[in-house]
């Protein structure tokens, strides 16, 4: 009984022990958990956003401690692909947005508010009413972890590894293939991840996976199942208000924002239009000339070699003569990269040596705050390849391997003349301006003018490259800067600077208006030279005969292989083909001016009937068949192409197999005026100045030239009559296409139609197997010209420098 007793004794001394432990764990409660607990393993980085990076678990932690501050997000590609042609290139900028965090419960949005439509007012519900009427975009959504008052952390990993830069979507679109981001080869990059004081940074590596369609991304993959790029994303402190926003004026050269302000008043412009610029201000505004507060510093990317590295920096700093016309002193300074420095760094405005497997585009682009047109950071992407195919011209031109293997300087000096002049292009975008192409008419006015190297021939007949590309800013771009950044009481006194340019004879014409398959402007045009397009492309006409006669082995080092010569030969028999643009502009064009009320340019004028016949004349001189031979002692030195070597873009297309096919380099020099001379748009507009100006030429005085010069000059000599049959039978299928285009009038569809039955007739009464044909020929499409397909125009090999004309984008501008 006492042993029992005990028992119980000590059992219920056991229970009193447990509930009591038990009390005092419920008495004591268990830590909240806060931001820094939760990120007491992780690693801080402290900045504009402080954030937190896991390393172990790959997670990357944004403290938001200020909700609803705006700022200005950038997403950018770090590392691209490597193809000019899918155009997804290290250091390409992609979108800036004016973003802020809104918390609406347990989550964060990143929230875009409508730059485009505002209401700029004191009043807060007018305010309020334009932003609700026009809807915003969240870009992001986080949940949020942990809370500490006002301060929320949240998971942005997810937000950072997700195609910002639309790499699938322009894969897809340049018909590369169907890719589609593979998360699990995915991963936040922390040797690019840091934090400043005015910019957050972070970088990831993305992995895309699919299955190669194009021949484009194999040629740059080593396994084009799976192409790995790096992306940036900016997260940038918007700059103060004391930024003073410029009026746009269309004349002035710059690139513009606008956006709708609704608090306008009635009697003025709804849309409001300002350029986009440095800030810039004078230490001393009552001065004439003064140091800046701050100067506009650019920086050398580290890894362009010498002698690339000091050309390039030397172009750039062509813009300080620029400032110092606009009346500052040591403005704008070019230095190299300081080491360690990251490009994509909103820090710095950087010139980037950008590498692709082959030549293609250079660009200008600008980070702008939205809001104003403040330029915030300037980013030029300088294509490395296009120096050596200025090399490759220089060779073209000169055939210096008189012994074999000697190089002379002067060809070393053309190509890095020409990286200064693009190195002062490409910045020249990033402060804000847009191309200039009618600069070539005042003796290479604008570096922002695409130029064509400059070649003579000296007294003795050699060939002189002394000039080939200009060594300082042009007058225009001094015009430019002084009434982008020069310090004015008013916009009236900005004006007159562009009112005093004009008096002089400047000029001022851009891309849209300069393109040359249905241009109209008869003085701006790409890669042109000289104050008459149709005398220039005469004048160099002259010189290519003196190329092509003078062309042979001599154009390549000894040891490579013969079939090298046509790599060389391609933009010498070529050499003329953008005045070929240029001159045929003049042809059914109209000379006009960006003009203003109230200012003294031509609005509209017709361009002298004269002048067109002439630049007629002059283009079709480039079809007859002395300009399309080729010596038989340079077509007996192109084999077909040498083992282990194969054609590519920038060769001629051939219909004869291996053989190097002299025919269809003909065929590509002949089809470049034709195709011009017969565009429908041209047609149209022949036709309807003739209607208000009997001076003017109108289409039926080019189809008689033609057909005169072609059709009816049949040549003696057997090889030039081969020549002749090419350029006929390309005039017949540009007749053909005019007819049948959408867009030709009735009267110009009869015109065509008309001198197709011309041709026949002559055609038929020659007793010949070839004008039997092409009588043939000519009567079927007339028959059933609703069945007409037209063959295939042969493809010119890529020139300008590659590919097509069209690369140019608002802010993105180059060449």
């Amino acid at each position: 009984m006492k042993k029992s007793i005990t028992l119980w004794a000590l059992i219920l001394c056991l229970v009193f022990s447990a509930a009591s432990q038990k009390k005092k764990k419920q008495a004591t409660p268990t830590p909240k958990a806060t931001v820094a607990s939760f990120t007491s393993k992780m690693t801080r980085h402290d900045g504009f956003f402080n954030f937190f990076s896991d390393e172990k678990q790959g997670k990357i932690y944004l403290l938001i401690e200020n909700l609803g501050q705006e700022f200005l997000y950038v997403n950018s590609l770090a590392a691209g692909v490597g193809s000019n042609d899918i155009g997804l290139d290290r250091g390409q900028l992609g979108n800036e947005r004016v973003v802020r965090f809104e918390r609406h419960g347990n989550k964060v949005l990143m929230i875009q508010p409508n730059q485009g439509y505002r209401a700029v007012s004191d009043n807060y519900d007018e305010v309020k009413s334009v932003a609700e009427a026009f809807a915003s975009s969240a870009i992001g959504g986080f949940t949020i972890k942990m809370e500490d008052g006002n301060n929320l952390l949240v998971d942005i990993t997810d937000f950072l590894l997700r195609d910002s830069h639309g790499i699938s979507q322009r894969l897809k679109r340049t018909q590369q293939g169907s890719y589609s981001l593979d998360k699990t080869r995915s991963a936040v990059y922390l040797p690019a991840t840091f934090n400043f004081p005015k910019n957050t940074e972070f970088e990831s590596i993305l992995t895309f996976r699919g299955v190669a369609q194009g021949a484009w991304i194999r040629s740059v993959a080593p396994s084009s199942d799976a192409i790995t790029v790096r992306t940036h994303h900016s997260l940038i402190e918007l700059p103060d208000d004391n930024y003073e926003p410029r009026e746009f004026d269309p004349r002035s050269g710059f690139i513009s924002m606008s956006y709708q302000d609704y608090a306008t008043p009635i009697e003025d412009a709804l849309v409001k239009r300002l350029i986009i610029r440095h800030r810039l201000q004078k230490k001393d505004p009552s001065a004439a000339r003064s140091e800046p507060v701050e100067p506009i510093i650019y920086y050398l990317d580290r890894g362009a070699p010498e002698p690339i590295r000091s050309a390039l920096i030397d172009g750039a700093k062509w813009w300080n003569q620029a400032f110092e016309a606009a009346g500052f002193i040591n403005a704008f300074r070019v230095e190299v990269m300081p080491e360690g420095a990251h490009p994509l760094d909103v820090r710095y405005n950087i010139i980037q040596w950008v590498h692709r497997s082959t030549r293609g585009w250079s660009y200008g682009s600008s980070v702008v705050d939205p809001r104003t047109g403040e330029i915030l950071k300037g980013h030029v992407s300088l294509g490395s390849l296009r120096v050596r195919q200025d090399f490759l011209i220089a060779e073209g031109l000169l055939n210096p391997y008189e012994s074999g293997g000697e190089v002379p300087n002067d060809m070393k000096e053309m190509a890095l003349a020409r990286l200064r002049q693009l190195s002062a292009h490409e910045v020249g975008h990033t402060i804000g301006l847009v191309h200039n192409f009618a600069s070539s008419i005042n003796n290479r006015a604008s570096v922002m003018d695409y130029p064509h190297p400059y070649i003579k021939m000296d007294a003795q007949g050699n060939i002189d490259l002394s000039e080939a590309y200009d060594t300082n800013i042009g007058e225009w771009d001094k015009i430019a800067i002084r009434f982008g950044y020069g310090e004015f009481d008013s916009m009236d006194d900005a004006r007159q600077v562009l009112d005093q340019a004009f008096a002089e004879g400047f000029r001022h014409i851009s891309d849209r208006d300069a393109r040359p398959t249905n241009g109209a402007h008869p003085v701006a045009h790409l890669w042109d030279n000289g104050t008459s397009a149709a005398e220039e492309l005469n004048r160099m006409m002259d010189i290519r005969s003196k190329i092509i006669s003078n062309f042979g082995d001599k154009a390549i080092r000894e040891g490579r292989p013969m079939s090298d010569i046509e790599n060389v030969l391609v933009p010498m028999y070529l050499f003329h083909r953008y005045q070929v643009d240029a001159t045929a502009k003049i042809v059914g064009g109209l000379n006009y001016n960006y003009k203003v009320r109230g200012d003294e340019q031509v609005s509209t004028e017709f361009i002298p009937g004269a002048d067109q016949v002439a630049a007629l004349d002059a283009l079709i001189a480039t079809l007859k068949p002395e300009a399309l031979r080729l010596p038989e002692s340079l077509l007996k030195m192109i084999p077909p192409v040498a083992q282990g070597y194969s054609k590519g873009r920038e060769n001629f297309v051939s219909k004869a197999g291996p053989a190097f096919d002299y025919f269809a380099a003909a065929e590509t020099a002949s089809s470049l005026p034709i195709m011009f001379l017969l565009n429908a748009h041209r047609a149209n507009r022949l036709e309807m100045l003739k209607a208000r100006n009997n001076d003017q030429p109108g289409l039926s005085t080019i189809l008689n030239k033609l057909t005169s010069a072609t059709w009816k000059s049949p040549a003696a000599d057997a090889q030039d009559r081969a020549l002749q049959k090419i350029v006929e039978m390309e005039y017949v299928e540009g007749l053909m296409k005019l007819y049948t285009h959408k867009d030709a009038y009735d009267d110009i569809k009869a015109m065509a139609r008309n001198e197709l039955v011309n041709i026949q007739k002559y055609a038929k009464a020659r007793n010949d197997y070839y004008y039997s044909y092409a009588a043939e020929k000519i009567g079927a499409f007339l028959e059933d010209p609703g069945d007409f397909k037209g063959g295939p125009m042969i493809k010119a090999p890529d020139g300008s420098p590659i590919g097509s004309h069209q690369h140019s984008a608002l802010c993105s501008h180059g060449y």
